[in-house]
């Protein structure tokens, strides 16, 4: 009987850790990252959830003659968010994952 309570404690350890994780991943989702372009060109602002929600384009950024340009500097400012965004989710949800056994 002894090996019942300590798959009880087991399994509520288990269910808090997952609502801690819950807790965690949708705080992180809710979060607002912003991505940069050199010299702040472009400003990309991304929820967790990697969506779009802002883009903001300096008009001296706009060269009708170098679209090239501006196609860059928003795929630098995206790629910028995108990294934020996938270090701050290592970060947080690293703690639940980084223990488990690979397989």
């Amino acid at each position: 009987m002894r090996g019942m309570g300590n798959m009880q404690g087991m399994m509520k350890q288990m269910q808090k850790m997952q609502k801690q994780m819950k807790k965690d991943q949708t705080a992180l989702e809710e979060r607002e990252f912003t991505g940069q372009a050199s010299d702040e060109m472009v400003t990309v602002k991304f929820n967790g959830k990697k969506e779009l929600q802002d883009i903001q384009i300096k008009p001296e950024a706009v060269d009708p003659d170098d679209i090239e340009m501006l196609q860059d500097l928003i795929i630098m400012a995206v790629n910028n968010a995108m990294e934020t965004i996938d270090q701050a989710t290592q970060q947080t949800m690293g703690k639940y994952t980084n223990n488990l056994p690979k397989f």
